[in-house]
């Protein structure tokens, strides 16, 4: 499987940018995308949670109602989208998609299984939010 995000950059405060992640090569449809973000000296944050077989999600208590998670299938290839909304500067950081392929159950499930058990990761793109 590979990942590769886009759409990172620079943002004003309460901007609206859209990250975006292309997944290839699965042959299991049961996966958890999420994105997680970090800052320099800051463990990895778990941001949004998306269950690719029926499309539930779930989100951090950071990202709730400012974040939405959605995917888009087409050509053996999902792209999962991150909108984020009323941006701060706290968002800061570099966001990392990344997937779970071993059997997902729901959104909130992927949210549970801890950063160090997901088995593929984006390259990462940066966002700067002043």
């Amino acid at each position: 499987v590979q990942l590769v995000e886009s759409g990172g950059g620079s943002a004003q405060a309460g901007g609206s940018p859209r990250l975006s992640c292309v997944a290839s090569g699965y042959t299991d449809s049961r996966i958890c995308m999420a994105w997680f973000r970090q800052t320099p000296g800051k463990e990895r944050e778990g941001v949004a949670y998306l269950y690719t077989l029926s499309g539930s999600t779930a989100y951090a208590d950071s990202a709730k109602g400012r974040f939405t998670m959605s995917q888009d299938s087409a050509d053996a290839k999902i792209t999962v989208n991150l909108e984020m909304e009323s941006l701060e500067p706290e968002d800061t950081a570099m966001y990392y998609c990344a997937a779970y392929l071993r059997g997902a159950v729901s959104g909130a499930w992927c949210a549970d299984v801890p950063a160090r058990s997901y088995n593929v990761w984006g390259q990462g793109t940066q966002v700067t939010v002043s």
